[in-house]
């Protein structure tokens, strides 16, 4: 056993002799950096958006460059909110029964599928009440000017994760029904926690660029625009539970995300602040 200071004992069994699971003690946590070199990290996101909105004007329209940042950031934030409560209990819960085997994968895969279900319905009730929205409270608004208003908050967002301004983080701060796996099989229960992880702001929020993402399907001013962009978000969501696909360990799984917390909010900052900058480069270049 390692007992090393500041060392996770991961070679501890997975289960005792009399079959109860066993999860090793975590003694090594994720450490901030310190602001020094956080500034710099700001500094380096900026300059490297600000090269890449400039290098985009020279090759795309506007229009399809701003497309394509958006989309890049809808489904970045769909996989940072993986470090969620929500996420880690995904990721613990909805995964084969027992020992791996080709078997067991067969029998969990409609789980799978429902949870993707799941939140393809949440895409699309969301998206649809934002469009809806956004279309009657927004249709007058020039798309230049929300453009531009998302991304000054994407960059204040980004300085916000790395510890330097306080903005309104706004969540209902809840949990999937963790009681659920007592009470529906596990297909009902991947619907059910893709459902309400699909609708986002049901359950904890992980990562500001569900409000950037939520701001541009209000601004987008149509139905089908705002749920292509929640959809892509929740592809982002999804994704990272197809990992109990390959032959992992719960407890692999969850202290790799537990080693990587406070570097996964730094690179949330990082994305918010380069891609806030590319679009401010684009619209204003």
């Amino acid at each position: 056993m390692n007992s090393s200071p500041g060392a996770a004992r991961y070679d501890e069994p997975a289960y005792q002799d009399d079959g109860t699971a066993c999860i090793p003690d975590q003694q090594r946590f994720a450490q901030s950096q310190s602001a020094a070199a956080r500034s710099l990290w700001m500094l380096l996101a900026a300059a490297a958006g600000v090269a890449a909105g400039s290098a985009l004007a020279t090759q795309f329209p506007v229009g399809g460059s701003l497309t394509l940042i958006l989309a890049v950031l809808a489904l970045v934030g769909g996989l940072l909110s993986t470090w969620s409560p929500c996420g880690y209990s995904s990721l613990s819960l909805l995964r084969p029964a027992g020992r791996y085997s080709a078997a067991s994968v067969l029998r969990w895969t409609p789980t799978f599928i429902a949870h993707a279900i799941g939140y393809a319905v949440g895409a699309l009730v969301l998206g649809s009440m934002l469009g809806l929205v956004g279309g009657i409270a927004l249709g007058a608004l020039p798309l230049e000017y929300s453009a531009i208003g998302l991304a000054v908050l994407a960059i204040a967002y980004g300085v916000h994760q790395f510890g330097f301004l306080k903005m309104p983080y706004p969540q209902r701060r809840a949990q999937v029904p963790h009681d659920a796996r007592f009470r529906f099989r596990p297909s009902v229960i991947g619907l059910l926690y893709g459902y309400a992880l699909g609708m986002n702001y049901l359950t904890y929020v992980q990562t500001p660029m569900l409000y950037i993402a939520t701001g541009a399907a209000l601004a987008s001013g149509s139905v089908g625009s705002a749920i292509a962009i929640i959809a892509l978000f929740n592809v982002g969501r999804c994704l990272p539970v197809a990992i109990n696909f390959l032959p992992v360990t719960d407890q692999g799984v969850q202290a790799w995300l537990a080693r990587w917390q406070e570097r996964a909010v730094e690179v949330d900052g990082f994305v918010l602040i380069a891609l806030g900058s590319a679009a401010l480069a684009l619209l204003l270049g």
